[in-house]
């Protein structure tokens, strides 16, 4: 049996190659592989950085799905059915939005794919594909190796993807995590981590667990388990992992270079709305970051601007404080309502949306509004985070926070702050309006029973 595993881009420009930035390994085609029976042959296919050879014979095809690449996907689908192949969907958006993506493919796989896989793969030979596969309760992740093989020959970025836990006990409004997981989260033995991590050799790690701190024990035995290894390694966190000085000490001993930590915003009427006013405790940001430079912390912080307490003055105040606290990088992000949040069925019931589904609508680009805020224009909200980008991102800003003691507390590190935030600079531009689904598609897309 031959099985194709595909990762789509968000979309592509016509004449233009996709933003380099966004080129790390994916990590969901390599699980899947390493769930695959090994007598089936596999081949990989990124959307971002290759032509995709529809006419190469396979039996089966595989797309893993996030919301954004949801349009991309079901054109990549649509080039497949055409050819007589079946397709298989999963991921984020497909465990969301079953009933839509059951249009674009012959099998929806609904929530996480361990325990299933193998099924899906049998069922596919003998021809008799099921329309939806559902796991019962959530699986257990030992044992789970993903397959890098298939990355071979790839200029990925020299940083290795890994995940050590999925899920998040959080229940932020506007997080399509917790209601994928439903709020719970699930980890992988420590040991199979870190021999996971012996068999990669990477410069840099990435552990792309969605909070890699929501479960504080097990997380100190993880970084006990590192700290033998001697690796650098970066991570997404709760800012509560500020108050806990021995989870800090573990994180510094284990390698840990730096942390995404969600600030969100400053206004806590805001915080409040996305049920995250956590991020007040222990006397709030600046009680957490002099604790997080105490221990050397690097901190790549994220803002949402768009929700009902914000004004164009709000986006001038995260900047400012932004820059006064020398952050290593900040995303100035745009509220976006993802299918099946709170977020989005309330700015539904609230009839605010814009868009019927705007990650299909074709006149929506990146960066987008795609629903009317209150205090603020939907393009004020969206060129108040491209102005954003552009000063934090300035030749001036990125020099001046290049001598912060603690974004060059480490050389490799400091070398590797000009080149992150020169591609982040030079990427406010690329990612302006930048289309969902592919500009030179033509036809329209095959839906399921053969109706475009």
């Amino acid at each position: 049996m031959r099985l194709t595993l595909v990762h789509p881009s968000i979309g592509h420009r016509i004449g233009e190659k996709y933003i380099r930035t966004w080129q790390m390994e994916p990590l969901a085609p390599a699980a899947l592989a390493g769930l695959t029976p090994k007598d089936v042959d596999v081949r990989f296919y990124d959307d971002r950085m290759e032509t995709i050879p529809y006419d190469e014979p396979t039996d089966l095809v595989a797309i893993s799905v996030e919301t954004y690449t949801a349009r991309r996907a079901y054109e990549i689908a649509s080039e497949y059915r055409r050819r007589g192949v079946p397709v298989v969907m999963g991921g984020f958006h497909a465990t969301l939005m079953p009933d839509e993506v059951s249009q674009y493919a012959e099998s929806v796989v609904i929530g996480e794919a361990e325990g299933i896989w193998p099924e899906v793969i049998d069922d596919a030979r003998h021809g008799t594909l099921k329309p939806i596969y559902r796991t019962a309760k959530r699986p257990q992740l030992a044992g789970m190796f993903p397959d890098r093989s298939i990355f071979h020959g790839k200029r990925y970025l020299p940083l290795g993807l890994i995940e050590a836990g999925r899920g998040c006990h959080f229940r932020c409004d506007f997080c399509a995590i917790q209601a994928y997981f439903n709020s719970t989260q699930t980890r992988r033995p420590a040991d199979d981590v870190c021999d996971e991590i012996r068999r990669m050799q990477k410069p840099l790690y990435f552990f792309v667990d969605d909070n890699i701190t929501s479960n504080l024990e097990q997380a100190k035995e993880l970084y006990r388990k590192l700290a033998p290894l001697k690796i650098r390694w970066v991570s997404q966190a709760s800012i509560n992992v500020a108050y806990d000085d021995k989870l800090l000490q573990l994180l510094k001993d284990s390698g840990c270079q730096g942390l995404l930590i969600g600030f969100e915003s400053l206004n806590p009427e805001n915080l409040r709305q996305m049920h995250k006013s956590f991020n007040t405790m222990g006397g709030g940001y600046e009680a957490a970051l002099r604790n997080l430079r105490r221990f050397g912390i690097r901190l790549y912080v994220t803002f949402i601007v768009g929700y009902d307490g914000d004004s164009p003055a709000a986006v001038h105040d995260v900047v400012s404080f932004a820059e006064r606290h020398n952050f290593y990088i900040v995303a100035f992000n745009h509220l976006t309502p993802f299918p099946g949040t709170p977020l989005y069925d309330r700015l539904q019931r609230e009839g605010r949306l814009l868009f019927d589904k705007w990650w299909l609508d074709p006149d929506y680009r990146y960066g987008m509004v795609p629903f009317t805020p209150q205090g603020m224009t939907a393009n004020e909200v969206k060129e108040g985070c491209i102005s954003a980008r552009k000063e934090f991102y300035s030749l001036r800003s990125i020099w001046r926070r290049s001598f912060d003691r603690i974004n060059g507390s480490s050389a490799y590190m400091w070398s590797n702050f000009f080149t992150i935030n020169w591609l982040i600079r030079r990427e406010v531009t690329q990612r302006r309006d930048y289309p969902l689904g592919d500009e030179a598609f033509r036809g329209p897309l095959l839906r399921v029973g053969g109706n475009a």
